[in-house]
């Protein structure tokens, strides 16, 4: 708890940048803000080939450009996906949870930042309760899981998030390959990713110990369509899945 209490004072003293004071990024594409404010989501990133999720993002959630939106965002490290969003979708308001905030060097008048362990459903409960916000209300148009990666994780924050999300909104899960890759996110004897979206797209029940018989319901029921995307490296897939 000293530690949590810790990162957020560094957070808080910490200069920030900005970002409502940047008028020259306004009207510009979504790459290019990806690489203006340093994600590794747009097609180039420090000299080298992002991950290249600015053209599906684009693709899949242009048509929000221009609403009113609350946008969830699991894993926001520096805040340079959250800064670019923020640009992109000019009436969004942008919810931040991360572990470790102190890395977080944006500021905006349209930026929540919440250092909380989404992992922890009490951390999650207080989050939602800070913004005044019922566990079960679906609140959130747009939800990005750019978290840890790890498979529990990725599982786990779908079966809690995806029921806040509103009526044709759109969850997202970024890298949901990495456990395939990389052995220590690959840290639960869980379905993968894949193949537990293709389960919900096909109606197949499954052995879970994160997703009991009910919730693997309300999903199947709940989720409209599926779809996924390679961006440019290894285990670099990123979902895109649609409620009801």
């Amino acid at each position: 708890m000293f530690r949590k209490y810790k990162r957020l004072l560094i957070y808080k003293i910490k200069k920030k940048i900005n970002i409502d004071l940047d008028q020259n990024t306004e009207n510009e594409t979504l790459d290019y803000l990806f690489n203006f404010y340093g994600s590794d989501k747009a097609e180039h990133w420090n000299s080298g080939k992002g991950h290249g999720y600015s053209k599906f993002y684009n693709q899949e959630l242009k048509d929000k450009k221009n609403e009113t939106i609350n946008i969830l965002e699991i894993g926001s490290y520096s805040g340079a996906s959250a800064a670019a969003f923020s640009k992109f979708f000019a009436m969004s308001k942008i919810f931040c949870l991360d572990f470790n905030i102190t890395n977080f060097k944006y500021k905006s008048q349209k930026i929540d930042v919440h250092g909380i362990d989404v992992t922890k459903r009490n951390e999650i409960l207080s989050f939602f309760k800070t913004i005044d916000l019922n566990n079960d209300k679906q609140y959130f148009d747009i939800i990005i899981d750019d978290g840890s990666h790890k498979l529990h994780d990725m599982l786990f924050a779908f079966n809690i998030f995806f029921k806040n999300l509103k009526s044709n909104g759109i969850y997202v899960i970024e890298d949901f390959g990495y456990p395939k890759y990389f052995e220590h996110l690959n840290d639960k004897n869980e379905v993968k990713v894949e193949k537990f979206l293709d389960n919900l797209e096909n109606r197949i029940f499954f052995n879970s110990v994160i997703f009991n018989k009910d919730d693997q319901i309300f999903l199947m029921d709940n989720v409209k369509n599926i779809k996924t995307f390679k961006g440019n490296s290894k285990g670099a897939d990123i979902a895109f899945i649609k409620k009801v």
